[in-house]
């Protein structure tokens, strides 16, 4: 009898252990589905961080702060497509008209009064000779259009070279009141920039430059704006602390007026 239950016990242990493998190959197999479950979220994770690059792209430091495209800060409309050359032709007779002026007020030594009598001469001539060779070849005058002026574009230029002017009185009078340091200087170093260009060229000339930087800066900075913003970024960084050092050092010595004084009493 115990040798047979000596016998029998092998049989029983290599149950228990079919058993046991059963119940640890259900186990294995649910934590593989946990393993796979718990990935899962991990994949979404991954999902997450590449889609965090163009989340970020987004917030990337423009140059002057702006949000807009260019296209939109120029004023979105027709001189926004002049200056961005979404038309070619518009945008070359454009900048090919200011050539024309610059040329024959600049090289030729015209001025503007006599460029003007000369053109009304000519067109003058034209016509009249023109209305009398009619009668002789029994053929109908030329007609001569009215071009009135039109009341609407003359008001709406004028309204806004007005509040452009407004806005420019308004900030050289807070400049002058001593409140604004920063703009102070910048508007002095601007003018001091100005008189030496101008003691260079004369103000067509200098006209013509800025007409010509206008058609020109905007339409390359919209195409390499991914790269100019870095270089910017890292410029006004370095303006930053060299400003926050002459301030340290230079401003701030700088004895001010009771005005902060008076203003807190």
């Amino acid at each position: 009898m115990a040798e047979h239950v000596e016998n029998l016990d092998p049989e029983g242990e290599s149950l228990m252990e079919k058993i046991a493998d059963k119940f640890h190959g259900d186990d294995s197999s649910s934590s593989s589905d946990s393993d796979t479950e718990t990935k899962k979220p991990a994949a979404k994770t991954e999902v997450e961080e590449a889609a965090e690059p163009s989340s970020l792209k987004s917030k990337i430091w423009r140059l002057f702060g702006r949000e807009k495209p260019v296209h939109k800060v120029l004023g979105g409309g027709k001189p926004a497509d002049v200056i961005l050359w979404r038309n070619k032709k518009k945008s070359a007779t454009v900048l090919g008209g200011a050539t024309a002026i610059w040329f024959f007020f600049e090289l030729l030594e015209y001025h503007l009064l006599t460029l003007i009598c000369h053109i009304l001469i000519i067109t003058l001539a034209v016509l009249f000779l023109w209305s009398n060779a009619t009668t002789f070849i029994n053929k109908k005058p030329p007609h001569i259009p009215e071009v009135p002026l039109p009341e609407g574009p003359i008001l709406q230029v004028a309204s806004a070279l007005t509040i452009e002017v407004n806005r420019a009185l308004a900030l050289l009078r807070e400049i002058a009141s001593g409140k604004e340091l920063k703009k102070f200087l910048a508007v002095i170093a601007g003018l001091w920039v100005l008189s030496i260009l101008g003691s260079w060229c004369n103000f067509l000339t200098l006209f013509y430059i800025s007409f010509v930087l206008l058609h020109t800066i905007p339409i390359l900075y919209e195409k390499y704006e991914d790269k100019v913003d870095p270089l910017a970024e890292k410029a006004m960084h370095e303006i930053k602390k060299q400003y926050a050092v002459f301030d340290a050092k230079v401003l701030s010595k700088i004895p001010r007026g009771p005005l902060k004084d008076k203003k807190r009493e």
